[in-house]
């Protein structure tokens, strides 16, 4: 097993280990039948299928058309490469994000990640199949590796990885840190740059009107930078009293991960 990925495990894992801890992990008062199902499916299918999918047919189709690029950017400073990624994977992810709260049928695809009426390391990969398949920085990310940023692409994965779980995760470890002085001006910087349990819960609450909740906006992954660059971030340091979708009817687990091919009838 590829390093990156143990360490991608690891991460999940502790994240996961912390939650079940301190708050439980499978047990969530605001859960509902196939919420664990969506999550597990979504998961492993993402993991599984079409992430090595996604690498494999960039990889065909660069080496057919392209054939002379491949590992062309080899050589190129390890700063240059990471800002390759986070301009083709994590700013190209945050207009994806941001286009999927604007567009109704991305929005069907993406609608999964926010049916869940809690916040929880298992909610990071939930979504519906056809939304990763068809996630412009998965794609470009795999044609990076393709040209020859394999070894920073997995250093890279791996940090963004950690801070996403760690935004998604139901223990504020923010919080805390926040109320200590001497960290205030740190924290200041810290919350403008990449995505926290604060910030990144404003995204998940259902209520517009608690004055909290920021559907809207907060779209940033690895980066919260993004938000502050395009206007689209709010700081409040608080968490919504609500999680979940507003004013929208339920929606069956088949129709979550698999919509448009299945669908609940109105």
């Amino acid at each position: 097993m590829k390093p990156e990925i143990i360490a991608v495990i690891i991460v999940f894992a502790l994240f996961s280990f912390i939650e079940m801890w301190r708050v439980g992990l499978f047990k969530k008062a605001q859960a509902r039948a196939g919420d664990g199902m969506v999550e597990l499916i979504s998961t492993l299918t993402l993991l599984i299928v079409t992430q090595p999918m996604i690498l494999f047919v960039a990889f065909m189709l660069m080496s057919q058309f392209f054939p002379s690029y491949e590992g062309s950017l080899a050589g190129l400073a390890i700063w240059a490469q990471i800002g390759l990624l986070l301009i083709f994977d994590d700013m190209l992810q945050y207009w994806w994000h941001r286009l999927s709260h604007t567009v109704p049928f991305l929005y069907k695809l993406h609608r999964p990640h926010h049916n869940a009426g809690y916040m929880s390391v298992r909610l990071v990969y939930r979504n519906s199949i056809l939304y990763y398949m068809t996630m412009p920085s998965i794609w470009g990310s795999a044609v990076l590796v393709y040209l020859g940023l394999g070894w920073t692409y997995a250093f890279y994965i791996v940090v963004k990885l950690t801070v996403i779980t760690g935004a998604h995760c139901d223990v504020q470890w923010d919080a805390p840190l926040y109320k200590i002085k001497a960290l205030s001006p740190i924290m200041w910087v810290v919350e403008r740059i990449i995505s926290t349990p604060s910030t990144h819960s404003m995204h998940h609450g259902k209520h517009k009107a608690d004055g909290i909740t920021h559907y809207k906006g907060n779209y940033g992954n690895l980066l919260f930078f993004w938000d502050v660059l395009f206007g689209t971030a709010q700081i409040t340091r608080q968490r919504p009293p609500e999680y979940g979708v507003e004013d929208l009817p339920d929606s069956s687990v088949g129709e979550q991960l698999l919509w448009p091919l299945v669908r609940v009838k109105s």
